[in-house]
């Protein structure tokens, strides 16, 4: 009979007296000195972030956080209005629709990104390997992930505002400048301005951070996860759920209805 393989994890593990993460003791070494976004930065990278580190991380973890009546918000406020008792099924519910086109598009940019550029090379022929990407992407028929929005127009203020921190925080490397030129590549050949949203930042950034583009979603899902519970506080307290549920109800059965 083959031997069982072992079951361990070097994440986190407890005695009676003590709670150890990532080879901290949470008691002494986290509780009032590591805040929520370096606590998310440990768990990811099995160490705690140098300064500029933290500032980056938080920086594009904040950014995620809220974005007003999206679809995760809409869901979460639907789901609450049902089951007011389950705001963990509420939170979940929207956070399952973080994919291609919201949120996750970000992890799309940053494999887009690592899978061209395995490792950051200064000396990298950046323009070369935006117009072979985007050429790549736009005869597979797909859409290149990280660029233009649908609101923001010219410019999403949030690329611009993390690239700018990213430049003062020593983070402005070839992922950021690939990223950048992939924008302008393709804006060049559609004909039109297609700026870096803040996707495309992110996943920029999270490259630079040395961040595998596997786990780059999950920032946006963590981040979103507390927008999330604002929203099932207000519509806990002033809820509009319900009337958004009767509004598109008669909108969509009017054409049954006779005329009034």
């Amino acid at each position: 009979m083959a031997k069982r393989k072992t079951i361990q994890t070097n994440i986190a593990w407890s005695t009676t007296d003590t709670i150890t993460v990532k080879g901290l003791d949470v008691c002494k070494d986290i509780l009032g000195k590591v805040s929520l976004g370096d606590m998310a930065f440990l768990e990811m990278t099995d160490r705690l972030p140098t300064p500029r580190e933290s500032v980056m991380f938080n920086a594009i973890a904040v950014c995620l956080v809220e974005h007003g009546l999206t679809p995760s918000a809409l869901v979460t406020r639907l789901t609450i209005a049902g089951a007011p008792e389950a705001m963990q099924a509420a939170v979940g519910a929207g956070l399952c629709g973080l994919g291609s086109v919201f949120v996750g598009s970000m992890e799309d940019a940053a494999r887009l990104l690592q899978q061209a550029m395995p490792q950051p090379e200064p000396g990298a022929d950046i323009a070369a390997l935006a117009r072979d990407l985007v050429e790549r992407e736009m005869a597979s028929g797909g859409n290149v992930p990280g660029i233009g929005h649908h609101i923001h127009k010219p410019v999403d203020p949030r690329a611009p505002a993390l690239f700018a921190i990213a430049r003062e925080q020593g983070f402005e490397g070839p992922y950021v400048a690939l990223m950048q030129a992939i924008a302008e590549e393709a804006g060049r050949r559609l004909g039109k301005s297609l700026p870096v949203n803040a996707t495309g930042a992110i996943a920029a950034i999270a490259c630079e951070l040395g961040l595998p583009w596997e786990i780059v979603r999950g920032i946006g899902v963590m981040a979103r996860a507390i927008g999330l519970v604002a929203h099932v506080l207000e519509e806990l307290r002033d809820p509009l759920a319900r009337e958004m549920k009767t509004m598109v109800e008669e909108m969509a059965t009017a054409h049954h209805r006779p005329p009034a």
